[in-house]
């Protein structure tokens, strides 16, 4: 039996009146009747006598009303507790996390968070895995959004729900702008710039294969927004994760995705065994129940 519908009961036996009843819980009367008749088939009994003008209870529907007003007072001061619980949780949460995608998600969660806890601020940082890691070493950082590969050893993380693309990004005159997609070879003569993270180059070394030992890898950057005025100024092609390239002026600078496809995954990870403020440890807490639960709700493929 749900909350909701004792709700609609008592209405009814306030108002005796199914009509009545009905405006003042905003729903429609033909919906209001079959939550009752609903309720009536569930249990087994009839909770109204129908054979006057008024709703008046059975001996079935006193009992009824007696319990369902015990419930509901106990409903309502448990939400009063927590909500009195939420308010005195304050202080600020650092996050560290990168140019990527899944910072779309992390807002979803702050913008949920901040709902319940309006009392929380935020510190966001943004800085490539391993600076991050190392900000969550030194307690500077509570938690880290990390591009993997990523060595995660001394941290307890959940992964995000969403992979992160790889694109080759390039002013939009350079001839790979005419491509549908870019591959190894057509990256065999052009100007790059690759992140400065090595397990990251190692892992599109991987994906350039033979082409690898051939390249012209013109800068290393640890974050794509200056990587961006040099691609605008055409000195090179940049190599990055898509989400990196939200914000970014299409006329300007452009991209087009890798083929073989290339994917990353994300992890929010925070260190194990650290000593948090209730302000993080209880953000942390709502993060890893959000996340997992999307993960065990995902459609197997």
């Amino acid at each position: 039996m749900e909350i909701r519908v004792l709700r609609y009961f008592l209405t009814v036996v306030r108002e005796e009146n199914v009509t009545r009843a009905a405006e003042i819980l905003h729903i429609t009367q033909p919906t209001l009747s079959r939550q009752i008749a609903q309720m009536e088939e569930e249990m087994g009994v009839r909770l109204f006598d129908r054979s006057t003008r008024r709703m008046t209870l059975t001996q079935e529907g006193m009992l009824l009303r007696r319990r369902a007003e015990e419930i509901l007072t106990l409903v309502d001061k448990t939400e009063k507790e927590l909500t009195e619980q939420q308010e005195k949780i304050e202080g600020i949460v650092s996050i560290g996390c990168g140019d990527l995608a899944a910072v779309q998600r992390l807002a979803g969660l702050l913008e949920e968070f901040h709902r319940y806890y309006p009392r929380v601020s935020f510190d966001l940082y943004t800085a490539t895995a391993d600076h991050i890691k190392d900000r969550m070493d030194h307690g500077l950082a509570d938690a880290g959004l990390l591009l993997e590969p990523v060595s995660v050893e001394r941290y307890e993380y959940v992964r995000m729900p969403r992979q992160e693309q790889w694109v080759a990004v390039m002013h939009p005159e350079s001839p790979l702008a005419s491509l549908p997609f870019v591959t190894p070879a057509d990256l065999r003569e052009v100007p790059l710039i690759l992140p400065h993270r090595d397990d990251v180059r190692n892992e599109l070394a991987s994906w350039f294969g033979e082409e690898f030992d051939h390249l012209h890898v013109l800068f290393t950057a640890n974050l794509p927004s200056n990587s961006a005025v040099m691609v605008q100024h055409r000195l090179a092609c940049l190599i990055s994760v898509l989400g990196s390239t939200s914000f970014w002026d299409q006329k300007k600078i452009t991209w087009r995705p890798l083929s073989p496809q290339l994917q990353t995954g994300c992890v929010l990870a925070w260190k194990r065994n650290q000593p948090f403020s209730s302000a993080a440890k209880t953000f942390l807490q709502f993060a890893r129940q959000r996340l997992r639960r999307e993960q065990t709700t995902e459609t197997p493929v």
